[in-house]
């Protein structure tokens, strides 16, 4: 229980620091990334706050021998850089820069009922179905052509 109460807190600390920053608003996304027009840094300096406070976040957490909620910390451990993380980032910063949207803002953003986040989450939860079917499709092909040769 203390783990979801956990995680619910953190959920709702970062919508609301999503809302207090107008990250909700896709416009503010969108003035960011016209650079050569109406350009709005303030999105920027949201991102710079965030990566401070991660890393702050970071070192002290990893002070501690295990997380509060779970018996050890569980870090990626991969590196490496192939094409579904490509496709994945490429297909991620279109629909970002298209919509002015990400998954957090657009979740965060479904607090005040507007249609046209509702619509972007639904493509959204839509999208990570086909991608999620696409995958398993993929890897069970690949389990039995191993399996056959």
């Amino acid at each position: 229980m203390a783990r979801i109460l956990g995680g619910l807190i953190a959920g709702l600390l970062f919508g609301v620091g999503l809302s207090i920053s107008g990250m909700i608003n896709p416009a503010k996304v969108i003035g960011f990334l016209d650079i050569f027009g109406a350009w709005d840094p303030s999105l920027a300096f949201v991102m710079l706050g965030g990566v401070a406070v991660t890393a702050i976040g970071y070192r002290t957490v990893l002070r501690r021998s295990q997380p509060l909620f779970e018996p050890g910390f569980i870090l990626p451990t991969r590196r490496d850089i192939d094409l579904p993380l490509l496709a994945g980032a490429s297909l991620f910063g279109i629909g970002w820069g298209l919509g002015g949207y990400c998954p957090g803002p657009a979740l965060a953003g479904l607090g005040f009922g507007n249609l046209e986040t509702l619509g972007f989450v639904a493509a959204m939860v839509l999208g990570m179905f086909v991608a999620r079917q696409s995958a398993n499709a993929l890897f069970s092909t690949k389990v039995k052509a191993g399996r056959s040769s």
